[in-house]
């Protein structure tokens, strides 16, 4: 009998996978990772571990399956949190719920579950695994998006590797959400009507300012607005000697100047706020709304336009640089000059857009074939053919 380790978080999707593995006929252990246990930064009663852990022993105990919880609490504040506070600190935005799954829940995790004498480990994502063989006969897994479009949840397990992917099963990939809730309901588990937790990964729902404030201290600051008929993606010379000329222009982040607009009020440190953002600027008198467009964490700026559809928003064209592409297809990786038809997202939920790789010598461009709003340093680009994803990298 295969044996197999399911991270029980407490929700129903861990719970529903845990069952069906049962039910398939393997040897199924349950195990509740404790990540953090900071409450001062955590809102009060939004997904609270200890709650959370409960529910799990509920579910174990009515599943009739062992249980323990592992206190990885160490790796998850060096892995990710201190990341999150670099990342922070150099103006760009990190996406810790994609290292989360890299770093935690299918690294150290995953070596746990194989100390434990576990053939896989299994979440509760909503994504499926395939196999396929390449020309020698050896097995190539992929990675495939849920069949619940609304809950699709491969981009957040973008930076697995074949490896990985070669331990893990995704038993509710092919149901959807309601699917799973009945199923639920119908075995009486007590996390059936269980609302979905939000917030960072593992840590729940948390004021951002008043996490990254542990260690970034509040630094005075203008807000600058850049008018809406400032356009520095505009290309005034009439044209690019080559495509990759063109490539290289349109990737890079606009520099602006506090002399290309005007100081409209002040800020607390521009290594709070990210690209898009709308909240926390407190700049009144407006007609249409501010959105941050750019932070120069350098010279502590924020600069901001009015409305969604300001051009400093919109960008067509990304940069990933060699040291951060990851293929979970490394089969179908790219030489360089070469080029690939995909359709890529920049964040969770974002409907695909049409796109095209090209590979250069210093990285890879990603470039769409319609403007992107807020595309932001930091953040994670994944791209598909279908319905499987291929790759990933971090925008440079």
């Amino acid at each position: 009998m295969k044996k197999v380790v399911v991270g029980l978080s407490g929700g129903v999707d861990s719970s529903v996978t845990a069952y069906l593995l049962k039910q398939q006929g393997y040897d199924v252990i349950g195990l509740f990772m404790k990540n953090w246990h900071d409450e001062s930064v955590t809102l009060s009663n939004e997904c609270p571990w200890l709650e959370d852990s409960n529910d799990a022993l509920i579910v174990a105990e009515k599943l009739g399956i062992p249980f323990q919880t592992v206190d990885l609490s160490e790796e998850y504040k060096e892995k990710i949190v201190d990341y999150m506070f670099r990342e922070y600190e150099m103006g760009r935005t990190p996406n810790p719920d994609v290292l989360c799954n890299r770093e935690i829940k299918f690294d150290v995790f995953l070596d746990i579950a194989l100390q434990l004498g576990a053939d896989f480990v299994a979440t509760g994502h909503y994504c499926r695994k395939g196999i396929v063989q390449d020309a020698e006969g050896n097995e190539i897994y992929q990675l495939l998006a849920g069949v619940d479009t609304n809950k699709d949840q491969s981009y957040f397990l973008c930076q697995l590797s074949q490896e990985q992917l070669s331990k893990t099963l995704f038993p509710i990939g092919e149901l959807t959400k309601p699917e799973v809730r009945e199923i639920a309901k119908e075995n009486q588990l007590v996390t059936a009507n269980k609302k979905d937790s939000q917030g960072l990964c593992f840590i729940g729902k948390v004021s951002l300012p008043d996490f990254l404030q542990q260690k970034l201290k509040p630094k005075n600051g203008v807000i600058v607005e850049i008018p809406n008929d400032l356009d520095l993606y505009k290309n005034t010379e009439g044209g690019y000697a080559s495509l990759m000329e063109e490539m290289a222009h349109m990737s890079k982040k606009p520099k602006y100047s506090p002399l290309d607009g005007k100081v409209v009020g002040q800020h607390q440190g521009a290594h709070f706020f990210t690209k898009g953002q709308r909240k926390g600027l407190d700049v009144g008198g407006t007609k249409e709304p501010l959105f941050v467009i750019d932070t120069d964490v350098e010279e502590n700026i924020i600069y901001t336009g009015q409305g969604k559809a300001h051009p400093g928003l919109y960008r067509r064209t990304l940069f990933v640089s060699n040291g951060e592409i990851h293929w979970v297809r490394p089969d179908l990786a790219l030489a360089v000059d070469e080029q690939m038809e995909v359709q890529a997202r920049i964040r969770y939920r974002q409907p695909l857009v049409k796109a095209i790789l090209y590979k250069v010598d210093s990285g890879l461009y990603v470039d769409f074939t319609q403007k992107q709003s807020a595309i932001t340093e930091g953040q994670f680009v994944a791209w598909y053919q279908e319905d499987e994803l291929l790759g990933s990298g971090v925008i440079a």
